[in-house]
């Protein structure tokens, strides 16, 4: 009887053995995956692939030598200019005048939403950076194609985060809007994201696990917010406290952005943004006060027109003054306001450094963009009306 039951505890002493053994395994492998995922020998591979190679030199830089010329290779100039082209698509200044196009050509409806969403992805996306501090890909054997962002960390991608949360709010938000064939939404924009994504490895900027992990978290935050999208809509344009809250909380998180050891220029980014929200949402307030908030009129979805050579003209021409409004409010903003703010703090306005400073950078980058903001949702469509280049028989 005891030998039975010894037979019996080690046999199932073994059998748990060999269970923790195969779980340790499993997650050996899980983490071994990982590993390649975030591999910079991956990105240099796929860059290779695509025609983009190292030339063979001394330095260990990838950007320029002495004489001026680029330290690496183009052998697909197809490769080069879709991807270099598509990563344009995810930086900041596309948005800041892609997002208005949508309210000009379009429906502010969907500007309002995708300003909305495009603010909290980016916000999670850059705190998410300076909080975990996992670098990008090294170079070599990365080449890299961008400077400006290369003192920012790598986990995620926003670039990867904002391009899947703008191209499938837009999709499923357009549904409720306008009619258009679904499949052909999806196609495209499943192609712009993906494009976006494959170019910040093509650009050595991230790895695929930071790409990969851009997404994921922009899918998760889009799955939480979708059934509230509509309250806060309701919200933003009807609560009397929307103006203040849309100015405070945006202010807020800019000063209470995590502090780093080094200058980055992620917090000052993420203020831009914040404030580009902070403007929008203040001003589309307004409008619904006003009476006149240029959205589409119902029933929904309705038939956009036709697109006439007429209609092509008027959707230059309102781009043309719309973005020439904004130029002019950013320049005009932003000259003033870092004079004031250097005068304030005992700096000169020359001294990028002294620009550096939290205290001058967020104010004077934050006051800039809630007036383009503003300008955008308030001031430009009525000058389109004066001028004779916006219908309001189809707004409300």
């Amino acid at each position: 009887m005891y030998i039975y039951f010894l037979t019996i505890i080690t046999l199932e002493s073994v059998k748990l053995t060999c269970e923790r053994g195969m779980g340790w395994a499993r997650k050996l492998k899980m983490w071994g995956f990982i590993s390649y995922l975030n591999s910079p020998e991956l990105v240099a591979g796929f860059q290779r692939c695509c025609g983009l190679v190292p030339r063979e030199t001394r330095s260990n830089s990838n950007y320029k030598s002495a004489s001026s010329q680029p330290l690496y290779e183009v052998r697909n100039w197809l490769f080069y200019f879709l991807f270099v082209t598509s990563a344009t698509l995810g930086h900041e200044v596309f948005y800041i005048t892609f997002l208005p196009c949508i309210h000009w050509n379009l429906d502010p409806f969907l500007c309002r939403r995708l300003v909305n969403v495009w603010a909290v992805v980016m916000y999670i996306g850059q705190v998410m950076k300076d909080i975990l501090e996992l670098p990008r890909p090294p170079s070599p054997p990365v080449v890299k194609l961008e400077t400006r962002v290369d003192a920012e960390y790598g986990m995620p991608s926003t670039h990867a985060m904002a391009a899947t949360a703008i191209s499938f709010t837009l999709l499923l938000s357009a549904q409720e809007r306008v009619k258009f064939p679904f499949e052909l939404g999806l196609i495209v924009a499943v192609v712009l994201s993906a494009l976006v994504c494959l170019s910040r490895l093509y650009t050595g900027m991230h790895s695929a696990l930071d790409v990969i992990c851009g997404v994921l978290i922009s899918a998760v935050i889009m799955a939480v917010s979708y059934p509230y999208w509509g309250t806060i809509d309701y919200l933003q344009l009807h609560n009397p406290l929307s103006p203040v809250v849309g100015v405070v909380l945006p202010l807020f998180l800019s000063y209470k952005y995590p502090e780093l050891d080094h200058y980055s220029t992620t917090r000052g980014d993420t203020t831009i943004i914040l404030a580009c929200c902070s403007g929008c949402s203040v001003g589309y307030w307004v409008n619904e006060r006003l009476g006149l908030t240029f959205d589409l009129a119902g029933p929904f979805p309705v038939t956009l027109p036709p697109l006439t050579l007429v209609a092509l003209g008027l959707s230059v021409a309102r781009f043309l003054v719309g973005l020439g409004m904004l130029v002019l409010t950013r320049q005009t903003v932003r000259w003033a306001s870092l004079r004031v703010l250097c005068r304030i703090n005992g700096a000169s306005v020359s001294d990028v450094d002294a620009r550096r400073r939290k205290e001058i950078e967020v104010p004077y980058k934050f006051s800039t963009y809630v007036a383009i903001g503003l300008v955008n949702s308030i001031l430009v469509s009525r000058v389109f009306v004066m001028m004779g280049l916006w219908d309001l028989g189809n707004s409300v």
